[in-house]
């Protein structure tokens, strides 16, 4: 069985890297990273990984939300928002575009495996 694949979108290279090591750690495959909403949608012409990790404030002229928008137009594949932003209205963006989890920062490792987990099996 082949590890589950999973995009990076995080415009922190420090957050990346300890995100990139826990989730080898837990056995997953990091496909890709990327800091900005073009990047990340550049990067899904040519590669389907099984699951996104999407951060909400990320760099560029996009943010999370709205990108994550623009693949779930685009693309079937499931994400997952890792933030530290949970108030009201960022929540309530956050949901029109119906993600499948939310993981709140700082988080732990059963955090983020429990997120993926049920994201892939919706």
């Amino acid at each position: 069985m082949s590890k589950t694949s999973i995009f990076i979108v995080e415009d922190d290279d420090i957050i990346t890297k300890v995100i990139d090591w826990r989730l080898n750690n837990l056995g997953y495959s990091v496909c890709g990273k990327a800091s900005t909403g073009a990047d990340a949608l550049n990067f899904l012409k040519t590669e389907t990984p099984d699951i996104i990790l999407m951060d909400i404030n990320i760099k560029g002229g996009m943010d999370g939300i709205e990108t994550a928008k623009k693949i779930k137009e685009l693309y079937l594949i499931p994400f997952v928002y890792i933030t530290s932003h949970s108030d009201g209205p960022t929540i309530e963006r956050a949901k029109e575009t119906k993600p499948d989890g939310f993981i709140i920062k700082p988080f732990d490792d059963n955090d983020l495996r429990v997120a993926i987990e049920l994201a892939l099996k919706r």
